[in-house]
């Protein structure tokens, strides 16, 4: 792999991403075979003045052996080191990178009662984390570099070195980088168009959206009073402007928790704890999902929306075009940070404050105006070449949102 590369990726990330700030920590959470590129983004930091860098390493083989092996009472709880560890950062506004990269059914064959135990622990002990994560209490950006498991997945039909060096090519053209130096540019104008039609979604105040396609989704979305469209750019309590996820393509909101009802088919594979979950749909009545279907992966399905009440409740829609840089390589990435940005999605489990000063509500207030709270979030692709999503106003008026799979014209 090219370094030029590599060093504009993690320039991007920690620079663009994180926005790291001279004199501001950072944490780097990574997969032991991203150790190489981890070191690039630890460089990155401290040529800008970070003020220290803090891994926090993981390995596929040691966390399918804990869940095989381990006594039960392990998933029960978090250690107190582990949680001063992640809230304590959380409270001081440390920077949080991400890198995302496992395979997809490193988990397969675990006891899903042992994944769900461990994050209902992980929910309890996390909490001023989790709050500050999804409230923008810190600068934090999700992003991804191939691993050889994961490429194979990708790539099943060629050699090990060349599965690793397409999904690299993959992710770079899902970035925006190609070696030039100019990445950071392409991203000022990405942002800049997603601003654009933000601010037309924001402007037409839609009281509910309506999904339909081929594959069976009939979906009414209600939106909750107050309601405000986001995109993958956020800026932080404090002013510190960051994207969380790299790539992004979306726009998003928070759905009202007991509006949506109907069905809604899952568009491509889900790769969750580890387990893949396939050709799955949900019914859905007064926001709860009643039903959920897969016909592979259905166990994995079913732990995922009960691991608290409010994980069988949604708490996003996300606007993703059919047309996309991620969506036009046509690949399954098998990693929900790619997957997510080729096609519309929904995520079941906490919502996002989206509402007006809503980063600044409490969770009884953020409930109170009929936002989810769960200790889970969890996106799953809808999107498909046809897909329709029609748009009501509080006035009574219908506007296309999406036809064919598509932004409508005017939007």
């Amino acid at each position: 792999m090219e370094n030029k590369k590599l060093r504009e990726y993690a320039k991007l990330l920690v620079r663009v991403g994180l926005n790291v700030q001279k004199g501001q920590r950072m944490i780097i959470s990574s997969p032991v075979e991203c150790a190489f590129f981890a070191r690039m983004c630890a460089e990155e930091a401290y040529a800008i003045g970070c003020k220290e860098v803090v891994m926090n390493w993981n390995d596929d083989a040691m966390t399918r052996m804990k869940y095989l092996h381990a006594e039960e009472e392990i998933f029960e709880t978090v250690p107190l080191w582990r949680r001063h560890f992640f809230n304590d950062a959380a409270l001081e506004g440390t920077a949080y990178l991400a890198i995302s990269a496992t395979d997809p059914e490193n988990l397969k064959g675990v006891d899903t009662k042992r994944i769900v135990a461990a994050q209902r622990a992980s929910g309890k002990a996390l909490k001023d984390f989790d709050r500050l994560q999804m409230c923008g209490g810190f600068p934090w950006c999700i992003a991804s570099i191939p691993i050889p498991s994961w490429a194979k997945t990708v790539f099943p039909g060629v050699s090990e070195a060349e599965a690793v060096e397409k999904l690299w090519e993959a992710i770079f053209s899902a970035v925006r980088i190609s070696g030039d130096g100019s990445c950071v540019d392409k991203w000022k104008e990405h942002l800049d168009t997603l601003r654009k039609r933000l601010e037309k979604l924001n402007a037409l105040n839609f009281k509910s959206l309506h999904y339909t396609n081929s594959l069976g989704t009939d979906l009414t979305v209600e939106l909750p009073e107050g309601h405000v469209w986001e995109a993958g750019n956020d800026v932080t309590l404090s002013g510190q402007t960051y994207i969380a996820n790299i790539p992004t393509e979306e726009l998003f909101t928070s759905p009202l928790k007991t509006g949506v009802n109907g069905v809604v088919y899952a568009s491509m594979p889900l790769v969750n704890d580890g387990a893949i979950i396939d050709k799955f749909h949900f019914v859905v009545k007064d926001g709860k999902i009643v039903e959920a279907h897969a016909e592979k992966g259905e166990e994995a399905l079913k732990a995922a929306i009960s691991v608290d009440e409010g994980a069988a409740y949604f708490g996003e829609v996300a606007l993703v075009p059919y047309d996309s840089p991620i969506s036009n390589q046509k690949l399954l990435f098998y990693n929900t940070l790619f997957d997510e940005n080729a096609a519309c999605h929904i995520a079941f489990g906490e919502a996002y404050p989206c509402l007006k000063d809503g980063q600044k509500m409490s969770k009884d207030e953020l409930k109170a105006r009929g936002l989810n709270d769960s200790i889970t979030h969890v996106d799953f692709m809808v999107g498909t070449p046809d897909l329709s999503i029609v748009g009501l106003t509080h006035d009574g008026r219908e506007i296309p949102v999406f036809r064919d799979g598509n932004f409508a014209p005017g939007i």
